[in-house]
C-alpha cells in the first residue's frame, strides 16, 4: 500500500519566522544598459476585494467575457531614502565595504535604533550628522568614492512612513534594496541624490507587472497533524482520538524520522510568493482612484465601513491578482520579479471594468455612502444628527 506524503518537507523545519518583515533573500539580476532604479518596495496589508474585467486570452472559453477575480488591495505610502550600502564579492559571498547614511533622519527610522524609545536619550546618529559638517563633508565623500571603487553590488537604506498610516505603530520598518540599471558611480550617484527623499510605489512598479510578494504567514498556533499536514483522520470509532497519525514508525531504527507529521507551530512562517500581477497602482489624493472607464462613479478604493481590521487607505496603493500572504496590516516586501515572463497570462494588458467598494462588513448592497442615501433615504440617525 503506497500513497504520496502530506505536506511538503521542502518547508522544514515548521517553525515561527525568525523576522516579522518578508526578507529578500536575493535581487533581480542587474543589467547596466538600465537606468538606475529600485528593485523592491515596503507596503501594507488592507484586505481583499473582487474586480470585473474582460478576459483577453485567445482559445479560452471565457475569451472577451466579463469574468469576476478576487484582489488584494496593499498600501503602499512613500518609502524615504536615508543611507547607501557598498557590497564586495569576496570568495565566501558578498560582504558589506561600508555604509553611508544622510544628515537627517527622522524619529520614525530612530526608533528602530532603540528599545525603549521614550526612556532613552534619542542621540542616535547626532555623532555621525556632524560629519556633514565637518571639512564640508570630507569624510562622507570619501566613503561614496571608495564604494564606488571597490563595490560590484549597491543597496540603499530605505524606511516606510509610518505617520502616513493608522496602525498604531510609529516604529517605521527599514530595509536595504538593491539599486539595479546604469554603473556602479551612476547607482552611488543616484543614491547620494536620493538621500532625504521619498520614492512612491508608482517609481518602482508598473501596471501589468509580475511581481514576487514576501511575508510571514498567518499564525495559527500549535494544531495537531491533521490542520498542520493534512493527514487523513483516523475511524470514528478509535480508542484515544482519531486526529492522529496511526503509526509514526517502524521498531528499528528505534527513532521517530524527521519525516513524519507530527503536532506543532503552524503558520506564521516565511514565505516568498511569486508571480502576482499588478491590476492597478493608485493614487492617494485621487477622489476617484476606483474608478473606472465603464463605471464613472466617483469613489475611492476603500470600501463602505473601511477595510475590516483595517480600515481606511488614504495613501498610494497597489492592486494584486488573487490573495497573498499574512493577515492584515502585515509589513509585505513587494519585489521584481526574478524570471523573465514569456506567459500570455504574465504579458497580458488587464483592462478593469468595475472595482467593488461595497461593505465588506456582511452583505454590501451599496457601492458608495451617496448611492446608500439615496436609496435609504431620511433615516432616523440622521434627524438626531441635524
Amino acid at each position: 500500500f503506497e500513497q504520496p506524503r502530506h505536506g511538503s518537507l521542502a518547508f522544514l523545519p515548521r517553525k515561527r519566522a525568525a523576522r516579522h518583515r518578508g526578507r529578500c533573500k536575493s535581487f533581480p539580476k542587474d543589467n547596466a544598459a538600465n537606468p538606475p532604479h529600485l528593485t523592491a518596495f515596503l507596503a501594507y496589508k488592507a484586505g481583499m476585494t473582487h474586480v470585473v474585467r474582460d478576459l483577453d486570452r485567445p482559445g479560452s472559453k471565457a475569451h472577451k467575457k466579463e469574468i469576476v477575480e478576487a484582489v488584494t488591495v496593499i498600501e503602499a505610502p512613500a518609502m524615504v531614502i536615508v543611507g547607501v550600502v557598498g557590497y564586495v564579492q569576496t570568495p565566501r559571498g558578498m560582504r558589506a565595504l561600508t555604509s553611508v547614511w544622510a544628515e537627517h533622519l527622522s524619529d520614525e527610522v530612530k526608533r528602530r535604533f532603540y528599545k525603549n524609545w521614550y526612556r532613552s536619550k534619542k542621540k542616535a546618529y547626532t555623532k555621525y550628522a556632524s560629519k556633514y559638517s565637518t571639512d564640508s563633508g570630507k569624510e562622507i565623500t570619501r566613503d561614496l568614492e571608495r564604494i564606488k571603487k571597490y563595490s560590484s553590488v549597491v543597496r540603499v537604506i530605505a524606511h516606510t512612513q509610518m505617520s502616513k498610516l493608522k496602525l498604531g505603530q510609529k516604529k517605521a520598518h527599514i530595509m536595504e534594496i538593491q539599486v539595479n540599471g546604469g554603473t556602479i558611480a551612476q547607482k552611488v550617484d543616484w543614491a547620494r541624490e536620493h538621500f532625504e527623499k521619498t520614492i512612491s510605489v508608482g517609481d518602482v512598479f508598473e501596471k501589468d507587472e509580475m511581481i514576487d510578494v514576501i511575508g510571514v504567514t498567518k499564525g495559527h498556533g500549535v494544531t495537531g497533524v491533521t490542520a498542520r499536514w493534512g493527514t487523513k483522520k483516523l475511524p470514528r470509532k478509535t480508542h484515544r482520538g482519531l486526529r492522529k497519525v496511526a503509526c509514526i514508525g517502524a521498531w528499528h531504527p528505534a527513532r521517530v524520522m524527521y519525516s513524519v507529521a507530527r503536532a506543532g507551530q503552524d503558520g506564521y512562517h516565511h514565505r516568498t510568493e511569486a508571480n502576482k500581477k499588478i491590476y492597478r497602482i493608485g493614487k492617494g489624493e485621487d477622489i476617484s482612484n476606483a474608478s473606472t472607464e465603464f463605471d464613472l462613479t466617483e469613489k475611492r478604493i476603500t470600501p463602505l465601513g473601511g477595510f475590516p481590521h483595517y480600515g481606511v487607505v488614504n495613501e498610494d496603493f497597489v492592486i494584486i491578482k488573487g490573495s497573498c500572504v499574512g493577515v492584515k496590516k502585515r509589513v509585505l516586501t513587494l519585489r521584481k520579479s526574478l524570471r523573465v515572463h514569456t506567459k500570455r497570462s504574465a504579458l497580458e494588458n488587464v483592462n478593469l471594468k468595475f472595482i467593488d467598494t461595497s461593505s465588506k462588513f456582511g452583505h454590501g448592497r451599496f457601492q458608495t455612502i451617496k448611492e446608500k442615501k439615496a436609496f435609504m433615504g431620511t433615516l432616523k440617525k440622521d434627524l438626531n444628527e441635524a
